[in-house]
C-alpha cells in the first residue's frame, strides 16, 4: 500500500535517519517507537508529503488514502462542533449530489442500449458503492457515536468550536479524521489529549478499524492494545519487529545479546588468527597454513553491533523539606465558573508521603483542582486548606504557554533560579540531556519532548514537598516517562498527578480520585484497581437501570452479587448473539436481492425493466440503504458483545 524506498533526511549535514526502507500493508498495526528527537514526526510529514527527504522515495498505490493527525494543528473556530464534525464526509454529501444526479438522467433517457447509458449506469453504481463505504447512510448516528466516544457530551453539540480549549480541538480533528475512514492512519501521539475512557474507546476503533494504522505513542498499554508490529528508529536507522510493544522490548533485548555474543566470539576468533599468522609467518613450513588464514580473515563479513542509543533522563528530586501531616484538608469543595458547574462535593485529606491520582473525563474537574491546590483558583463552594509548612511545586499542563519562545533552554532557568543553584545549572539541564549546544536552542525550535523536559527541570531549582504534576508525561518517550516515574516513586515528598497514562501511575500512585458527573469518589488502591472497580460500578448501574433497585436480600453477600452479575453478563451476550444472527440473515436476503436487481438492471429488456422510471431506481437505492443500515447495525451488536464478553 505505502512503500517506503532508501529514504534519508539530513539537516545541515546530519542525517537524522539515513537509506531506511519498509513497508505499510493494509490492515497493518505499527507503532513507530524511538527516542524524543529520533525522528519519528518527521517521517510522518514524509510519508503524507508536507515535507520532501533529502534522498529516496515514498510511494503509494493510487487508491490509498491518508488520515494525518499531527501534534499540533489549528481548528476551524467560525461553526459549532456538529458542524466542523460533519464537514468530514463532504465527499459523501458530493456523491449524493451526484447520485441525485445521474438518477434524474437516466429517468429521462431511453437509449437503454446506448454506450453513454451504460458509463452513467456504472458511475451511478460506482457512487453507489463509494458513498457505502463512506459510512454516508449512517453518518448522523457514526458522527454522534464518535463524538461521545471521544468524551464529548450531547449538550455539546451546538456549542461553536471556539469555545472549546487547545485538547478538545484536537479531539474534534481526531473525530473528523476517523469518519473519514481513509485507507491508513497515521496518527501522532493522539492520546495526548484524551482522558482513561476515551483512550479505551479508542483503542477498540482502530483495532477494528478496517485500513491500516501508523501511529505514535508513549502510552505502552494503548500500543500493545492496539498495535502487532513495532518500527524503531535509533541513531539513523530502522528496525522492524512483528509484534507489540512490550514483546518487542523483549525480542530487542535478545537481538543485542545475541550481537554482542557473535562479536565477541568473532573477535576472538580474529585474535586467534592474527596470532598464528604472526608466529608464523616466516616459517616455509607453515606458509600453506599462514595464506589460507590470511585469504579466510579476507573473506570473513565482519559482524557489526548496533550502536545502542544510551542517552537518558538521569534526575533525582531534591530532598523534601518537612511539611505537617497533613498536608491538604478538602472540606465540600466545588467549583463553577459562571453558570457553568464543574465539580461539588470534594470531601477528602492528603497526607504527607501520598502519590494520588487524579483521574476523570476532560472537562471534570481534574486540571481545575490542581489550579485550586496550588492557589490559582478559588473554591465556589466548601474550604481547601493547605497545611503546615507545604511548599508546592506545579507542572502545567499548558507548558507552552508558560515559557517565553524567545529564550533559550539556559535563559529559561537562570531567569528564575537564585542563590547557589545558580552554579549547578548546567548541571541539572545534563541531567536532562541538554548538553552542549542544546542549552542555546531558543524553546520555540525545541520539540514537545523537549519542552516537557525543560519544564520538569525548573522543578529541580527548588526544594518542594508537594509535587502537583498536570499530564506531566504528554510527549514524553518510554525510556524518560520510566526514569520519571522512578524518580517520583524514591521521592519523599507528596505528589498529586493528573495523568491518563496507565502504566505511568501503575505501582506510583496508591490512590485514586475520580471527577466524574460533577462529583469525585475516592478509590483505595492503584490504577489499574480502580479500572477494575469502575468496571464493576458500570455493571451496577446498568442493572439498577433495568430492573430498579436490588432487594435487600440480593445484596447480602459478595458472592450473591458476583453470581447475579455474571449471570445478568451471561444472559446480555446470549441477547446479543441472538440479535446478530437475526441482522446476519437479514443482509443476506438483502444481498440476494441486490444481486438479483444487478443481473436484471444489467440487461433491462430481456426482464421486462423500464429504466425510465425513476421507481426502479428508488428501489434499488432503498434496498442498498437497508444493507448499509443493517450492517451498521451489525458492526455495533459485535462492538457491544466484545465489551459485554471482556466484562
Amino acid at each position: 500500500m505505502i512503500s517506503v524506498d532508501n529514504l534519508t533526511v539530513s539537516f545541515g549535514g546530519w542525517d537524522l535517519f539515513n537509506d531506511i526502507s519498509f513497508m505499510i500493508n493494509p490492515k497493518d498495526r505499527i507503532g513507530l517507537v524511538g527516542k524524543n528527537g529520533a525522528g519519528k514526526s518527521t517521517l510522518l510529514k514524509v510519508i503524507t508529503g508536507e515535507q520532501a527527504p533529502s534522498q529516496g522515495a515514498v510511494t503509494r498505490n493510487g487508491e490509498c488514502t491518508i488520515g494525518y493527525l499531527p501534534q499540533q494543528m489549528k481548528v476551524a473556530d467560525t461553526t459549532t462542533l456538529l458542524e466542523e464534525t460533519a464537514s468530514a464526509f463532504r465527499e459523501v454529501l458530493e456523491l449524493e449530489e451526484e447520485i441525485n444526479r445521474i438518477t434524474e438522467q437516466l429517468s429521462a433517457r431511453e437509449d437503454y442500449q446506448s454506450e453513454e447509458y451504460e458509463r452513467l449506469l456504472h458511475r451511478l453504481n460506482d457512487a453507489t458503492d463509494r458513498h457505502h463505504i463512506l459510512g454516508g447512510e449512517s453518518r448522523d448516528a457514526d458522527i454522534e457515536k464518535t463524538l461521545l466516544g471521544l468524551g464529548f457530551k450531547r449538550s455539546d453539540f451546538q456549542r461553536p468550536t471556539s469555545q472549546f480549549s487547545g485538547g478538545w480541538r484536537m479531539r474534534i480533528e481526531l473525530a473528523k479524521l476517523l469518519l473519514r475512514r481513509p485507507s491508513i492512519f497515521l496518527l501522532d501521539e493522539p492520546t495526548n489529549h484524551l482522558d482513561i475512557e476515551s483512550i479505551q474507546w479508542l483503542e477498540g476503533y482502530l483495532r477494528e478499524y478496517s485500513g491500516a494504522v501508523l501511529l505514535i505513542s508513549h502510552d505502552r498499554a494503548f500500543l500493545d492494545n492496539v498495535t502487532n508490529r513495532t518500527i524503531e528508529l535509533s541513531l539513523g536507522k530502522v528496525y522492524d519487529y512483528k509484534v507489540p510493544y512490550s514483546k518487542y522490548v523483549e525480542l530487542r533485548r535478545e537481538r543485542r545479546q545475541q550481537q554482542l555474543s557473535a562479536y565477541a566470539n568473532q573477535q576472538r576468533m580474529i585474535e586467534k588468527t592474527e596470532e598464528f599468522i604472526e608466529k608464523f609467518r616466516y616459517k616455509p613450513t607453515k606458509s600453506n597454513q599462514v595464506q589460507s588464514r590470511i585469504k579466510q580473515l579476507d573473506k570473513l563479513e565482519r559482524i557489526e553491533v548496533d550502536e545502542e542509543d544510551l542517552s537518558a533522563l538521569n534526575i533525582k528530586f531534591p530532598p523534601a523539606p518537612r511539611s505537617g501531616q497533613i498536608v491538604a484538608e478538602v472540606k465540600g469543595v466545588g467549583k463553577s465558573f459562571g453558570e457553568k458547574h464543574v465539580f461539588s462535593g470534594a470531601e477528602f485529606t492528603i497526607e504527607r508521603g501520598e502519590k494520588i491520582a487524579l483521574v476523570g473525563r476532560n472537562g471534570e474537574g481534574k486540571t481545575t483542582f490542581a489550579r485550586m491546590l496550588i492557589g490559582e483558583l478559588a473554591p465556589s463552594e466548601g474550604t481547601l486548606r493547605v497545611g503546615h509548612n507545604v511548599r508546592i511545586g506545579y507542572f502545567a499542563q499548558n507548558q507552552d504557554d508558560l515559557m517565553n519562545g524567545e529564550f533559550t533552554v539556559y535563559d529559561t532557568l537562570d531567569k528564575i533560579a537564585v542563590g547557589d543553584i545558580r552554579t549547578r545549572l548546567r548541571d541539572i539541564l545534563a541531567a536532562f540531556l541538554f548538553r552542549g549546544e542544546d542549552i542555546d536552542k531558543k524553546v520555540k525550535v525545541l520539540s514537545g519532548g523537549e519542552r516537557s523536559r525543560l519544564a520538569m527541570a525548573r522543578l529541580m531549582l527548588e526544594p518542594y514537598n508537594l509535587l502537583v504534576l498536570d499530564e506531566p508525561t504528554n510527549h514524553m518517550d518510554m525510556r524518560s516517562k520510566d526514569i520519571l516515574k522512578s524518580a517520583l516513586c524514591q521521592y519523599d515528598g507528596t505528589v498529586v498527578v493528573v495523568s491518563h497514562d496507565r502504566e505511568f501511575l501503575d505501582g506510583m500512585v496508591d490512590k485514586v480520585y475520580e471527577f466524574r458527573d460533577g462529583g469525585v469518589k475516592e478509590y483505595l488502591g492503584g490504577i489499574y484497581y480502580f479500572l477494575e472497580k469502575r468496571k464493576i460500578d458500570d455493571l451496577r448501574q446498568v442493572e439498577q437501570k433495568e430492573k430498579g433497585p436490588a432487594p435487600a436480600s440480593a445484596a447480602s453477600g459478595d458472592g450473591k452479587v458476583d453470581y447475579r452479575l455474571r449471570k445478568e453478563n451471561e444472559r446480555a451476550v446470549r441477547k446479543l448473539r441472538n440479535e446478530i444472527e437475526k441482522t446476519e440473515r437479514t443482509v443476506s436476503e438483502l444481498e440476494e436481492q441486490i444481486a438479483a436487481w444487478d443481473v436484471r438492471l444489467a440487461d433491462p429488456q430481456a426482464h421486462g425493466i423500464d429504466l425510465g422510471d425513476s421507481r426502479v431506481f428508488e428501489e434499488y437505492n432503498a434496498l442498498k440503504e437497508r444493507l448499509a443500515h443493517f450492517m451498521h447495525e451489525w458492526e455495533k451488536l459485535n462492538y457491544e458483545l466484545e465489551i459485554t464478553e471482556n466484562r
